[in-house]
């Protein structure tokens, strides 16, 4: 029987990491962006228990989908760091790299979605000792988004090259990661059973947010001036366009939570004025970074539009859809609970329901890719033969 090429490109697509020289280059050629898979991952999964009306199998679906991120960021853990150990002087050159180095912010991102899942997750399934190991894994993570969002920048001034026409938001994954943080200490310091390490884990959350959302917001500032002039970014780069929705809406979710923990952190301290004050501007400044997101969003789905006429190449990069809208939709389906607003339920239900399709395409794409082999390529090292 003759095998035709048709026969023979099926054949490869069988193969584990036939795009490769040889099974090496997986570790060679990884890189951070894989993180933002994670992200993704998480944030759906933190999203599913929080619909109105969802159940146990609801739950469930969230808690599989939280076991399944923890099994990838490890092995992605894993990947990196054997590359810093195998090809450390290639994994170096990832410093002077615009925008791949903007990626590293995405591993500190990816983990808070893991330890906000030992709180809704985890707690209920194996008891309070997940409370301290939630707590271990957040300082961790704080050290992480404070050296990435100070680190970043300061290569991105001494080291990189950088033009305003070259700009894309990718500028924000270094700066956001500290936000993202600071919502995960929102959630886990009322869990905390001394009453100065809540308030110490509130105050470390306000200041990890105010490290973040301001310089974020120059950011998109920035953004909004280069996309005028120059327009739109190429089409790899694509997705992009949705990554100002992630600070605006973790900026509102921040907010929102720091606020609900005020007033029992703070009266424990004999704060109680204080603590009803910032549970008013929790709200109050959660609705208006909403607004200004749903802003962005629209604006959003206009630039999508557009780029998917002219198509777009499939990378690692589409996972800058998922998160900035999972962040979104949780914020929403928080105000709908907090206000008691219908109107916020259903928007969130519906936002999910696109959140849920985009993740399976995505997904799917990033599984096929990973397994062929095509999405381990390394720009830093793309001159290197």
């Amino acid at each position: 029987m003759r095998i035709g090429s048709r026969d023979t490109r099926f054949l490869t697509e069988l193969i584990p990491l036939s795009q490769l020289e040889n099974p090496r280059e997986m570790i060679r050629q990884f890189t951070p962006n894989w993180f933002s898979s994670t992200m993704g991952t998480g944030i759906l999964a933190l999203a599913v228990p929080q619909v109105p009306g969802a159940g146990s199998i609801s739950h469930a679906i969230g808690e599989g989908l939280w076991l399944l991120n923890i099994v990838f960021f490890v092995f992605f853990t894993l990947l990196y760091a054997a590359r810093w150990i195998m090809f450390r002087h290639e994994a170096k050159k990832i410093f002077s790299h615009s925008i791949v180095s903007m990626f590293i912010g995405a591993i500190p991102m990816g983990l808070a979605t893991i330890i906000n899942g030992f709180l809704v997750f985890g707690l209920p399934r194996w008891g309070g000792g997940m409370v301290f190991v939630a707590q271990v894994l957040w300082w961790i993570d704080v050290v992480l988004a404070l050296g990435c969002g100070v680190f970043l920048p300061y290569l991105m001034f001494t080291r990189q090259e950088h033009r305003i026409e070259g700009m894309t938001a990718v500028w924000l994954l270094p700066i956001v990661a500290a936000e993202v943080a600071a919502v995960s200490g929102g959630m886990l310091a009322p869990y905390l059973g001394n009453a100065s390490d809540q308030l110490i884990m509130l105050i470390t959350s306000y200041v990890l947010w105010a490290y973040s959302v301001p310089v974020a917001f120059a950011i998109i500032t920035i953004l909004i001036l280069r996309m005028a002039l120059h327009k739109l970014p190429p089409g790899s780069m694509a997705a992009s366009s949705w990554l100002p929705l992630g600070p605006l809406a973790t900026g509102a979710l921040g907010m929102i939570i720091l606020g609900g923990d005020a007033p029992a952190i703070f009266a424990a301290q004999g704060m109680v004025n204080l603590g009803q004050i910032a549970s008013g501007i929790g709200v109050v400044a959660g609705i208006l970074l909403w607004g200004a997101g749903l802003w962005w969003m629209l604006l959003a789905i206009f630039i999508t539009m557009h780029q998917f006429r002219a198509g777009i190449p499939f990378n690692l990069g589409w996972w800058g859809y998922i998160f900035p809208l999972g962040v979104y939709t949780v914020t929403t389906l928080k105000l709908g609970a907090l206000l008691a607003m219908s109107a916020f339920s259903v928007f969130g239900t519906m936002l999910f329901i696109v959140l849920a399709a985009m993740w399976a395409v995505v997904a799917a794409r990033t599984v096929h890719g990973g397994w062929k082999g095509s999405l381990f390529m390394s720009p830093c090292i793309a001159t290197v033969s």
